[in-house]
């Protein structure tokens, strides 16, 4: 199974780099998940948020790999425990598909990205960090592996 995390917003601090990094080597080959960053959309005093969206979704939309299933990251999604994670990645896996979960930039998801989405999955009702984002999904992601195969991290 690939999961391919789809995140708009690149330059991100050295810490958060160095743990993303820490928990992807640590997933097996038979889990591996895939970082693609990309550019901000334009803003600025003569630039539209509305339109920085649609550019930042459409992007997303062209970096989703065929044939893969979509989880858009939302406040207004459904949230999941770890379990629950564990129990959808054993889910993803029996299912033979792969993933691309999304994460919008600074203004949510485009509403094309949402439509596109089979679910959509909030960490949380606060606004989290997007950078801060990423870290927490690869850390959950990997701890719902080490539950899904009893390793001790989980406790």
């Amino acid at each position: 199974m690939r999961i391919r995390l789809i995140a708009v917003g690149t330059k991100m601090p050295a810490w958060i780099e160095q743990g993303y990094t820490e928990y992807a080597k640590r997933l097996p080959r038979d889990c591996t998940v895939e970082l693609v960053e990309l550019p901000l959309g334009p803003r600025g005093k003569s630039g539209s948020p509305a339109v920085a969206i649609e550019r930042e979704g459409q992007a997303m939309q062209a970096a989703v790999g065929k044939g893969d299933k979509v989880i858009a990251l939302e406040v207004e999604g459904r949230p999941w425990s770890t379990e629950k994670l564990a129990q959808n990645m054993d889910a993803w896996r029996m299912s033979g598909a792969n993933y691309s979960l999304l994460i919008g930039g600074p203004d949510g998801l485009s509403p094309a990205c949402r439509a596109l989405a089979e679910s959509e999955w909030s960490l949380s009702p606060l606004t989290l960090p997007h950078p801060l984002v990423r870290l927490v999904v690869i850390e959950q992601l990997y701890r719902a592996y080490s539950i899904l195969h009893n390793h001790p991290y989980h406790k």
